[in-house]
């Protein structure tokens, strides 16, 4: 059982993502009724460490950094965000200095929430225009430098290949063709993972 147990541990570390017992056992050529049993007992284990790992089980079985150190993963690792912020990130860049209630317009309500996501992950900033009755957004060098941008960033029409359809699909609630809970990191393959999600 221990063997397995660091064999399901591996798995978890190589695959970064969530997993169901029925996959884990399939990789790992074993029964799924095992491997189960080997899980719960490897939760147990981690919960026992009082580490900064965790398994979460909520939605499958997935490694991670338990919520209480999240701030340091935020200063080291790449932003990860949704499709629809990356979107509603793409018409800011695209049309920046752009005012709020213009980006309402295109992206729908849903903007002022993904507004205020970017701000707090530094990649937007965001200042009351001269009339005082909204505000002007534009990206930050943290948004070049995360997207490994050089020059002019309105290189990114060329790269993204997108037209003036930016509005999400309202049958889809705001979240067409996108998966519950997937998100894109912003890492240096991000422009692909964006065309792909935007195309």
């Amino acid at each position: 059982m221990e063997q397995l147990k660091s064999r399901i541990e591996a798995v978890l570390f190589v695959t970064a993502k969530v997993l169901q017992v029925n996959e884990i056992a399939e990789i790992l050529e074993e029964q799924p009724e095992v491997v189960e049993e080997a899980l719960l007992e490897l939760i147990m284990d981690y919960a026992s460490r009082e580490g900064a790992l965790e398994i979460d089980d909520e939605n499958g079985y997935i490694l991670q950094v338990k919520q209480e150190h999240l701030d340091i993963v935020e200063k080291l690792c790449p932003v990860e965000l949704k499709p629809p912020v990356l979107k509603t990130l793409t018409v800011i860049a695209l049309k920046e200095p752009i005012r709020q209630s213009l980006l309402k317009d295109l992206r729908g309500s849903n903007a002022y929430e993904h507004v205020q996501e970017l701000l707090e992950k530094g990649l937007i900033s965001r200042h009351k225009d001269k009339n005082g009755r909204s505000y002007n957004i534009k990206t930050t060098p943290k948004f070049a430098e995360y997207f490994k941008l050089k020059g002019d960033i309105r290189a990114l029409v060329k790269t993204l290949n997108i037209d003036n359809g930016v509005k999400d699909d309202p049958e889809e609630g705001g979240n067409a063709g996108v998966k519950e809970g997937k998100k894109t990191s912003v890492n240096e393959g991000v422009i692909e993972n964006l065309d792909e999600e935007l195309g």
